[in-house]
């Protein structure tokens, strides 16, 4: 127990001073705080919604997909005008934790990113509150829940480097996808024209592949001093999530097709 503790503190006295004291980061108590108040208030909900009508949420959802899509976009575009103008390379760039302006205004792009994944627990208890069991797969939980923390060791450790790939490919990726998501909580009106929700989960897809290349990319700059266990352990649970949304693709998109089809052709 000791000796845990001595390597806990360690790695704590290598940790990005810079972010010590922003939301969530004083502690490695907090994304486990966060999972724990997660778990805790779904399952209230769930109880409390047994014998209740699903909550409508139309307005509320509006303005929560706006703040999404705005946000995401926002950090998307922050950090790519950042590593443009620190001319960051994308097969090797170390994290600068020194107290340079735009390094510093980088890791605070990253914490947000951070606080950004907390504010998407808001997903599932929207679902909850609708009652849309069906969405609360999984995946949806796996995925969110595990965002949590790699989110926050990330940010703890490497907030700035060749993390900005993901960082910024993810968050413009979730500017797309609230977008639908706003648009599709305006009713029926609006849902006819979203015929593209599967080219969503194809644009996920793309991310991880450009991830994962990005990471196996940088594991072969043997000289590159951006920490190797972050370059490897993205690349694994990049492929994981990846692993999950292509099951979820052809189980929603591409056997419902097969299934059409074979219906037409009876």
């Amino acid at each position: 127990m000791e000796r845990l503790v001595s390597s806990y503190n360690y790695y704590l006295s290598i940790a990005d001073k810079r972010l010590e004291n922003r939301f969530g980061m004083s502690s490695i108590f907090s994304p486990i705080l966060t999972l724990v108040i997660y778990g805790i208030i779904l399952f209230i909900i769930r109880k409390i919604m047994e014998n209740r009508k699903p909550f409508e949420l139309k307005t509320f959802m509006i303005f929560y997909n706006l703040f999404q899509v705005v946000a995401s976009f926002y950090n998307c575009f922050e950090i790519l005008y950042l590593v443009i103008k620190m001319k960051y390379s994308l097969t090797c760039e170390p994290v600068d934790y020194s107290d340079d302006p735009d390094a510093t205004r980088l890791a605070y792009a990253i914490h947000f990113y951070y606080v950004m994944k907390v504010t998407d627990l808001m997903d599932t208890i929207i679902f909850a509150l609708r009652k849309k069991s069906n969405q609360i797969t999984f995946l949806h939980v796996f995925h969110h829940s595990s965002m949590i923390v790699t989110g926050w060791l990330g940010t703890k450790w490497v907030p700035g480097g060749q993390s900005f790939v993901c960082v910024m490919f993810n968050s413009f990726v979730h500017g797309v996808m609230y977008s639908y998501y706003g648009l599709s909580s305006m009713g029926p009106s609006i849902q006819k024209y979203l015929w593209w929700k599967k080219y969503l989960t194809q644009l996920q897809l793309f991310q991880f592949l450009c991830v994962v290349s990005h990471s196996m990319v940088n594991a072969m700059q043997t000289e590159c001093t951006y920490p190797k266990a972050f370059v490897y352990s993205t690349a694994i649970y990049t492929t994981l999530i990846a692993g999950l949304f292509v099951n979820f693709y052809r189980q929603s998109y591409l056997k419902k097709a097969a299934k059409i089809q074979a219906t037409k052709t009876e």
